[in-house]
């Protein structure tokens, strides 16, 4: 019995729903690209039949799907989790991290509670003031990896509808045993997880803004010199140069790549080398990063599915710069990952020296949507901590500043009608 849209069997498309690409195309020995775009559709038609019978799949359930389009090179779904081991000692720089990190929770959450009228926030995500040497901080740690295995990592915020607020509960349940508030958090509309990046979004869009249209002048300007005072020296010595050229325009300038000439045998041939050099470069500082990003940790993907898994509750990212505030949905964030088109414009994996040197998906903020159009910045002071042994810690810590959120904006990432 064949399936016409894909003309696949009934039991082909069970299996393909059920299993990831890459097990499909070692089982079926087809290639990627007719994997994904059937992988797709059975998604589409599953959803579309599901709806049909007035049975919508539940949050968790989309969710899981999308996991199984996501290259195992980037995270197996398959695969537990490692648990890691708490870390010996902490630095200055970790401890201002967590500071600011602290602050842009509780700017985020002061935000919701003085401006909506229909939801409040409550601060749910494991924390403590104990750091890597203090006393009772492995203990800590490794109750926190237990809960990691057991219900997935707690987002920082929960956002509960006023008639589900439980005010005996109040608005801070991060130290409450999981056991004693499950039931209570699957009735939230939103877990949000919030990062913190210690930059002026703007000023940074504006300035790269700035270089981007610095280095094309100087691209154009080699470009149009190479053109007119070369080309006959490239139609003898090599044409295709001439078609890169040619190529080359405002649209084309973040793929262009060739590998540049090294000719030296004559004085003409020396100096066109350098034009070509400089061309280059000016390219590859056009083609290096330009955005700000919204930065989920590859480890955490595997707990907090677990979360959405143990909750069905939707999860979202939030990252607070000093004068913005962005965000997305951790549904989106999969949907991403599983398109390897939208590499490089929408999203980048790398090592976070910044962040432990663990690796990070950095999306790009354009992609994502504004919840806080303006925020005023919080007051700073240092501190000194002694550790044992005498050592000692000097940090800064936040307290303050105002978010101003997009409302509309919110309500569309929350799939909310009213706030």
């Amino acid at each position: 019995m064949k399936f016409k849209c894909c003309q696949l069997t009934i039991h082909e498309f069970y299996d393909l729903f059920n299993t990831s690409i890459y097990e499909f195309m070692n089982k079926y020995r087809v290639n990627y690209s007719f994997a994904k775009r059937l992988k797709k559709d059975c998604l589409s038609m599953f959803e579309f039949y599901k709806k049909k019978q007035g049975n919508d799949m539940k949050y968790f359930e989309k969710i899981r799907e999308l996991t199984k389009l996501i290259p195992a090179s980037i995270v197996d779904f398959s695969i537990p989790r490692d648990r890691t081991n708490p870390p010996t000692q902490a630095s200055s720089n970790f401890i201002t991290n967590k500071e600011q990190g602290d602050w842009a929770e509780d700017l985020i959450f002061r935000a919701i509670n003085e401006t909506s009228k229909n939801y409040i926030a409550v601060k749910y995500g494991k924390s403590d003031d104990l750091i890597a040497g203090d006393k009772g901080f492995d203990k800590f740690y490794n109750e926190f990896q237990n809960e990691l295995d057991t219900i997935g990592k707690r987002p920082d915020l929960l956002i509960f509808h006023k008639k589900d607020f439980d005010k005996k509960l109040g608005t801070d349940i991060s130290k409450r045993d999981h056991k004693e508030i499950n039931s209570y958090v699957k009735k939230a509309i939103a877990g949000l997880e919030i990062r913190s990046s210690a930059f002026l979004i703007q000023k940074y869009e504006k300035e790269m803004s700035e270089r981007t249209d610095k280095y094309l002048e100087i691209v154009f300007e080699l470009k149009d010199k190479i053109l007119t005072e070369y080309k006959e020296l490239l139609e003898t010595k090599n044409k295709k140069y001439i078609e890169i050229l040619n190529s080359i325009n405002e649209d084309s300038i973040q793929i262009i790549n060739f590998r540049r000439p090294s000719w030296n045998a004559t004085e003409e041939l020396s100096n066109l080398t350098n034009l070509f050099k400089e061309l280059k470069e000016a390219i590859n500082i056009i083609q290096k990063r330009d955005y700000l990003s919204i930065t989920p940790k590859v480890e955490d993907l595997k707990v907090v599915y677990k979360w959405i898994e143990t909750f069905n509750v939707p999860h979202f990212y939030v990252q607070v710069f000093f004068d913005q505030s962005y965000a997305i949905s951790f549904e989106e964030i999969l949907t991403l990952l599983g398109d390897p088109d939208k590499e490089n414009e929408y999203y980048e994996i790398s090592k976070d020296v910044k962040n432990q040197n663990k690796t990070t998906i950095k999306i790009n903020t354009k992609k994502t949507t504004q919840i806080a159009y303006k925020i005023d910045e919080p007051e700073h002071r240092s501190i000194r901590k002694e550790m044992n042994r005498g050592r000692l810690l000097f940090y800064v810590t936040f307290d303050g500043g105002t978010a101003y959120l997009d409302i509309e904006n919110l309500k569309s990432l929350l799939k909310i009608d009213d706030f």
